[in-house]
């Protein structure tokens, strides 16, 4: 049982490792995006100060965007392990009731 306890809390806390990775990779990706986007503009006849702005703008965007996705896995990988410290407590209370004999509620 106890085997079993650890390998749910490694589970899910290689899931919320997971998500934020993929967090952090998208918000690679829209960084990317962006700066590919800025390029596009600047290579275009646009005056260049109005290139510069739309590309701070996108820039910006981006960065608020991927900060937001990290931010929002990062606080599902701290939900996931709030509740995987529950439940280990919770296991762990029932199996020391169980040794020492008391029923369960």
């Amino acid at each position: 049982m106890p085997e079993e306890i650890t390998s749910s809390v490694e589970a899910l806390e290689g899931e919320a490792e997971k998500i934020l990775a993929e967090a952090k990779t998208r918000a690679g990706e829209i960084l990317l995006e962006a700066k590919e986007e800025a390029k596009r503009i600047l290579s275009s006849r646009l005056i260049v100060d109005e290139a510069k702005t739309e590309r701070d703008k996108i820039v910006g965007k981006a960065k608020a965007e991927a900060d937001r996705k990290i931010k929002d896995s990062e606080k599902e990988a701290t939900e996931i392990k709030t509740a995987a410290d529950k439940k280990v407590k919770e296991i762990t209370e029932l199996v020391v009731n169980i040794v020492r004999g008391k029923k369960s509620a």
